[in-house]
């Protein structure tokens, strides 16, 4: 039996070329941006809102039950909880809706 002796060289170069190929599937670190489809998909919770957004419902300020009873009126029926849920994943810092409060209840509003 004979042992293949590499030098420090062979292993440094071998090395290389596999990294080099796993950080071409991996892509290496470059992360695609996420940006707005122009085929809108409204359906799901989500969905729901987005359409409730792109006809103007908040232009004027939203609580939850107000949501709920447009969703409902549109076919879209959701528990209270699942609108609420919705709503604030939607109001984060990137989202299409801001949060506030008003007279101690917690109101939706389309970012400016």
């Amino acid at each position: 039996m004979r042992k293949n002796i590499f030098t420090q060289e062979e292993i440094n170069k071998d090395l290389y070329t596999r990294l080099e190929k796993l950080e071409s599937l991996v892509g290496a670190g470059k992360r695609a941006k996420v940006k707005e489809s122009d085929n809108k998909n409204f359906s799901g919770a989500k969905g729901g809102m987005l359409l409730l957004i792109s006809k103007g419902f908040f232009s004027k300020k939203r609580n939850a039950p107000e949501v709920k009873a447009e969703l409902d009126k549109l076919e879209y029926f959701y528990n209270i909880q699942v609108v609420q849920t919705t709503l604030n994943r939607l109001s984060n810092k990137t989202g299409p809706l801001t949060a506030m409060t008003d007279k101690g209840k917690k109101v939706y509003v389309k970012r400016k």
